[in-house]
């Protein structure tokens, strides 16, 4: 089965037996290790789901990001806290031109505010795009008329590393080929990866790859930890609800294309 914790340590196992490092977007950005995995979290929701993540990466000594949220089903100051403490990066995850109804104004000021907010629970220095399919605006729209950097942040992922030379993979979807069902998580090299065949559906489909050493050199990879449980009806039910979203997902798609 995918989607289970089982899988997950299965994937690391593979990634560390096959000499891949591992490395915080922070530390990516400051010093890019040439074969190297970036592990990304956007804790959309169930924030211990996070939680359990990271003890699993401190017991192999991995240390990846994780980006939050400011909204009630993610924001934990406990597990945020007890997530850096592991070792880890904490980001924000931010989506104010969603939450401010597209008022640039409202949003960056809420941004200032929620990013001071999570700055006193832990050092943060990236922050990362929450998609919010459902909305119609962009939240990178924000820094067009402002500059991230001014607030001490050194990366935005979508702006700041260089997906010619880094593959990007994200669980979006609950699959590893999402960008069918992205509204906006999604980049423009994907097509050339298609024709060079860098196209897993699953995680077993990603394992096989790093086994036969056909899986690229520098990756990261996005995961939603809501998506990854052994708890049968938790399984199912996140099967079900993802199922039904990806429905609506490509309506939204089908829309914009029109």
């Amino acid at each position: 089965m995918d989607f289970t914790i089982k899988t997950y340590r299965t994937l690391l196992n593979s990634l560390q037996s096959n000499g891949f490092s591992f490395q915080t977007i922070e530390q990516f950005i400051e010093n890019p290790k040439e074969k190297v995995v970036i592990l990304r979290h956007d804790v959309d929701s169930l924030p211990y789901n996070s939680l359990t993540f990271a003890r699993i990466q401190s017991e192999y000594d991995i240390h990846s990001s994780y980006y939050f949220r400011a909204v009630a089903e993610s924001w934990n100051e406990d597990i945020i806290k007890e997530i850096y403490d592991l070792g880890h990066e904490i980001g924000y995850h931010y989506e104010n031109l969603t939450t401010c109804h597209g008022n640039m104004e409202l949003a960056i000021d809420d941004f200032q505010r929620n990013l001071e907010r999570l700055r006193k629970i832990a050092p943060v220095s990236t922050i990362c795009m929450h998609g919010s399919p459902r909305s119609k605006w962009d939240s990178r729209d924000l820094w067009k008329k402002y500059d991230y950097r001014d607030y001490g942040i050194i990366c935005e992922p979508y702006f700041d590393i260089d997906f010619n030379d880094v593959f990007y993979l994200t669980d979006t979807g609950r699959r590893w080929d999402g960008w069918k069902v992205s509204v906006r998580d999604k980049l423009p090299q994907q097509e050339k990866w298609i024709k060079e065949g860098l196209v897993f559906h699953s995680t077993h489909d990603i394992i096989r790859a790093i086994e036969k050493d056909r899986f690229p050199q520098k990756v990261m990879m996005t995961f939603h930890p809501q998506r990854w449980t052994n708890n049968p009806i938790l399984w199912t039910k996140e099967l079900v609800c993802q199922n039904l979203k990806n429905i609506v997902k490509k309506s939204i798609i089908l829309k914009t294309r029109r």
